[in-house]
């Protein structure tokens, strides 16, 4: 895989061009935020791993812009804040996953590992749970007369609860289908998506489908 890793700290950023090469990874290393966006913005990587706190602009600034320009590149984040509201922050930036630091080398490795796994499937059923549908092979999300945008984590999240509707589905079964058997994909990342999820598919007025089901998973049915 290409990687270009986006982090103004020296030590941190030549230790992960050296990990991540030794895992056979090529890796491009960025240490401003304005840098990275213009390397990701005009050369293909397969990811993105991004630090938040970045000179000149911030590593959520640099994720919007990507987006902004229609940049799909997987994008992990890196930071030292684990509160749940920079955790919504980072994945509303536009982050596919979010690692607290410190944090080992190995379960960097895993993460990566999970995006390289993952791909375009083409799955032509439109899912239906109420007014709620979403299809899979032109990846249109739609509730009632409204068109839903959703990051690339987030339509797998609802795909994996629409295949299930009417089911529970428990954190560890989200966490192998969405992210992949071997991430390491903390409590508060899976909630975090949730509540994106939720403010997208569920309006103002709007019947209430997600359901949480506190200590197991999540649900969803249109009689939530």
């Amino acid at each position: 895989m290409r990687i270009l890793v986006v982090e103004d700290d020296q030590k941190m950023a030549e230790l992960l061009r050296q990990g991540l090469s030794e895992e056979g990874h090529a890796v491009v290393v960025a240490a401003e935020g304005r840098q990275a966006f213009s390397i990701a913005d005009g050369d293909a990587f397969d990811l993105v791993v991004l630090d938040v706190m970045l000179p000149g602009i911030d590593g959520f600034t640099v994720a919007k812009r990507l987006r902004a320009a229609h940049n799909q590149t997987p994008i992990l984040m890196l930071t030292a804040r684990d509160a749940i509201g920079d955790v919504v922050h980072g994945l509303n930036s536009g982050a596919d996953d979010y690692l607290t630091k410190p944090f080992s080398l190995e379960i960097l490795f895993a993460r990566v590992r999970a995006v390289a796994r993952r791909g375009p499937i083409s799955r032509p059923v439109c899912l239906e749970v109420g007014d709620l549908t979403l299809n899979p092979a032109t990846r249109a999300a739609r509730r009632g007369d409204r068109d839903i945008t959703l990051t690339r984590t987030e339509f797998s999240l609802l795909e994996m609860l629409m295949r299930n509707a009417g089911r529970v589905v428990s954190r560890g079964s989200l966490v192998e289908n969405v992210w992949g058997c071997d991430s390491d994909v903390e409590s508060n990342t899976i909630d975090a998506f949730a509540r994106l999820l939720r403010a997208k598919v569920e309006h103002p007025g709007e019947t209430k489908l997600i359901q949480t089901i506190r200590g197991v998973g999540y649900s969803i049915r249109a009689d939530a």
